[in-house]
Formats: structure tokens, C-alpha cells, sequence
């Protein structure tokens, strides 16, 4: 990545606290004045961790990670921590079961995928004064014998502090699911990354969900005890949708980043379906831009709900920063497509994935200039009606004349009420792609070839 996404604000000093708090982003904060004192000192270096336990980060974790890459583009260097060595144990902060534990070899391949992904979220360019840097726990942790382990960190935490943490005591309150004692030293091992990380790359600032706030909390606390440091720890809010679901699913499961698990149109069609509720919150969360163009979007939005242009700026924002513009492009002009927009608009290769996205039904080529059998004159094409009925947009011939004479049929968004319509070769774009619609919002697609 070599520019900043989507017109970045840019901050100085302390007033990276006071946007992130207009966000809605600062949850909680540790000695807040000496931190600000500390940012408007000069930058200072921070971290934030995930566990690899997928291939694929989620639109979940966005919110750290974008808050990391905001601390960047305020002149701070940021380090993004996977936890080769915690995602073995598994953290239970917010969880009623334990996690599935994972084997190194898992672990490696799924940091190795999630890295490409970071470059698009941070800037590791070699030409620029704060990098961002990918860390591994693991390559600390790992090497740490259980007894060095206990005497080194252990000793330095009793268990009654430990339990008063929310994340244990929650787990500890539940007789049935309890606690294992490999959950309980997740902590540990967070707290013992914050100490590596002060010692080696001189990092100041850990940055979390807010249910990592008693993980955090002890890093905080092995810091001042082992290396007599002031570190600080600044929380961000858990996303939930306006109805209290949880954010990041959509029907199909969670929306992934990695485009060969949630397609680029599917991506954007997660956000452009935004609760009117939580559209202008999302602008604040997972985009860039600032306050004087969110509220003007805001202002529209209130004005003109049904124009979706909040909903637009959105979807287009987000995606461009996760897949680029040029994907962005062609996912938002598929979704004008799929909305009753003109077929001519969109490019063949965005009509190539558009037929990826809904049903698509292949005819042989050879089809559009022989003569159908469904139409008077034997006129070269394929008979509407036959089209209806090979795509399953119809159960049968009789239904689909009554739809066409109903006035539900459309040929790439044009309405036809003609049972005997032929679809020819200049119907097709790009001579392989036609669009039909039953209703307002029933899509099937033709491809020749």
C-alpha cells in the first residue's frame, strides 16, 4: 500500500484521541492525560493482536486494525501482533466454550494468508518513517521453558487478581463449562508480549477489544513490575448491529476478506444492506473519512433515505480499502445492475463475476443464430418463454406466458410483455451475457458460449 486510503485525515499528537472518541471508537483508556501528554510529546509505537484462527481476517477484526492504521497515519508506528503462540491456547475473554486448538503447521499457513491481507489495512512500505511490522508471539513464547515461564512471568500475578478479571470470572461463574487452566495463562502470555515488545521495539500502547481490557490491563502490570515503564492500554468498542445481533454475519456465515471465501459483490452487498440505523456509526468505524464529509452524508441521508447515498459511500469505501478500487468499481456497478440499472454500463468482466453471484444458466453459443422453435418465422435466438423455463425463473411455459402478459418479466431491466419475444445475438452483451428478472428482485442470467 502505498497511499493512504480513502482522504485520511491527518492528525497530530493528541487529537488521534479526540477522533477516535468522536468515532465512537474510544471505549476505555488508561491514564488518558499522561497518554495524551505522552502522543503530543512525539510518536510512539503500539501494538495490537489477533489470533490467526482462520485464513482469512473477517470483517470483525477490521475495526483494531483500521484503528492501528489511524495511529499510523497520525506519524505513530504500528505492530501487528499474530499470535502464533496464544492461537494454540485459545483466549476465552467473551467466549462460553473453549476455543478449538490449533497446530503450528495451521497456525503458520493461516498468518502467512492473513499477512497479504494487513497490506491492504497498513502500510509496510520500506519508504516511509513508521512502517508497520508484522510480529509473531510465537517466536518468543515459543522458546520459553514452562518453568522459566512460571518463575519469570508467574510469579508477578497472584490468582485472586487474575480472577477478578471479567474474562475469567465470567467462565468461572459457569459450572458447567469452567475454566481450563490453559485459558487461564492466555492472560499471562499477553501480558508477557506487551513486556517483549516495550524491551525489543520500544512499544508504548496496546490497543484492543474492549473484552480484552483484563488482558491488557496485566500487561500494564508485568511492564511497571519488570522494566519499571508507564505503558499505556486504549480499548475499542465490541460492533453490534442497531437490532443487537452480532456484527460480521451475513446468511451465508461470516464476511471474510479473502475474496475466494466472500466474493468482492457479496462484500459490498454486506455493507450496502447497513441498517439505516447503523450506517452513519459505520462510516465513523470503518472508514476514513472525516467528520465534515460524514455529516454532510448524515444530513442527506436524513433527507433523502431512499437514495442509500450513506449506504453507497459506504459499501464503496470499505471495499476499496479491502479490495481495491477498480473491485469496488465493478461491484458497485453490478449492485446498480441488480437494481434495475443499464446492462451497457457494466464492463465483460464484471458481467463475468455478476454471473458467478446469482444463477447463470450456459446455452451453446451456436443457439442465438439458429432458428427458434419457440417463435412464428423461425426467427434465429432463444424463445423467451424457453429462457424463463431453462433458468427455473419460471415452472413451466404456461406460468412463464402468464408472467410475461403480467407485466413481471424483464430482459436486462427493460419490462417485455411479449410471450413471443426471441432473445438474439444483439440481446446478449458482449455477445455471451443477458440479464432476466422476475418481479423486482428474482435474477437469473443467460451465458453463451
Amino acid at each position: 500500500m502505498n497511499s493512504a486510503p480513502h482522504a485520511a485525515p491527518t492528525l497530530s499528537g493528541s487529537a488521534i484521541l479526540d477522533d477516535l472518541e468522536y468515532r465512537g471508537l474510544l471505549f476505555d483508556c488508561t491514564h488518558r492525560e499522561e497518554l495524551a501528554k505522552r502522543l503530543d510529546a512525539g510518536p510512539i509505537t503500539l501494538y495490537c493482536g489477533f489470533d490467526p484462527t482462520a485464513d482469512s481476517l473477517h470483517v470483525g477484526n477490521m475495526v483494531p486494525l483500521l484503528a492501528l492504521r489511524r495511529f499510523q497515519l497520525a506519524g505513530h508506528r504500528p505492530l501487528a501482533l499474530a499470535g502464533g503462540a496464544t492461537g494454540r491456547i485459545g483466549d476465552p475473554s467473551g467466549r462460553a466454550t473453549e476455543r478449538q486448538l490449533l497446530t503450528p503447521e495451521i497456525l503458520a499457513h493461516n498468518v502467512a494468508c492473513v499477512k497479504e491481507q494487513l497490506k491492504r489495512l497498513l502500510d509496510f512500505s520500506d519508504g516511509i518513517a513508521n512502517p508497520a511490522q508484522l510480529v509473531d508471539n510465537a517466536d518468543w513464547i515459543a522458546p520459553i521453558s514452562f518453568l522459566d515461564f512460571l518463575r519469570d512471568f508467574g510469579k508477578h500475578f497472584t490468582v485472586n487478581h487474575m480472577m477478578a478479571k471479567e474474562s475469567v470470572r465470567a467462565r468461572m461463574e459457569d459450572r458447567d463449562t469452567g475454566l481450563s487452566f490453559t485459558e487461564f495463562s492466555y492472560m499471562l502470555i499477553q501480558a508477557a508480549d506487551f513486556l517483549h515488545l516495550h524491551r525489543t521495539h520500544g512499544c508504548e500502547l496496546q490497543l484492543g477489544g474492549s473484552d480484552q481490557w483484563g488482558n491488557i490491563t496485566a500487561g500494564l502490570d508485568l511492564c511497571r513490575k519488570k522494566a519499571e515503564a508507564q505503558v499505556f492500554g486504549l480499548t475499542l468498542p465490541l460492533i453490534t448491529n442497531a437490532d443487537g445481533s452480532k456484527f460480521g454475519k451475513s446468511v451465508a456465515g461470516a464476511v471474510w476478506m479473502d475474496p475466494a471465501k466472500t466474493s468482492v459483490y457479496r462484500f459490498y452487498q454486506f455493507w450496502i444492506r447497513t441498517d439505516d440505523r447503523d450506517v452513519i456509526r459505520f462510516l465513523k468505524y470503518f472508514t476514513f473519512m472525516g467528520r465534515a464529509e460524514i455529516e454532510a452524508l448524515e444530513a442527506q441521508h436524513a433527507a433523502h433515505p431512499d437514495r442509500r447515498d450513506a449506504h453507497k459511500a459506504l459499501a464503496f469505501a470499505v471495499t476499496e480499502l479491502v479490495h481495491g478500487r477498480d473491485e469496488a468499481s465493478m461491484a458497485s456497478l453490478a449492485s446498480v445492475v441488480l437494481f434495475g440499472g443499464e446492462m451497457d454500463r457494466l464492463p465483460e468482466n464484471a458481467l463475468q463475476k455478476l454471473s458467478q453471484e446469482i444463477p447463470c444458466t450456459d446455452i451453446e453459443a451456436a443457439r442465438l443464430t439458429a432458428p427458434s422453435a419457440a417463435a412464428e418465422g423461425a426467427a434465429p435466438g432463444v424463445g423467451l418463454i424457453d429462457a424463463l423455463v431453462e433458468t427455473g425463473l419460471c415452472p413451466s411455459k404456461g406460468q412463464a406466458r402468464k408472467d410475461i402478459q403480467g407485466n413481471g418479466i424483464y430482459v436486462n431491466n427493460v419490462r417485455e410483455n411479449n410471450p413471443a419475444r426471441v432473445l438474439a445475438a444483439d440481446a446478449f452483451a458482449y455477445g455471451k451475457f443477458l440479464l432476466l428478472r422476475k418481479g423486482k428482485a428474482n435474477y437469473a442470467m443467460l451465458r453463451a458460449g
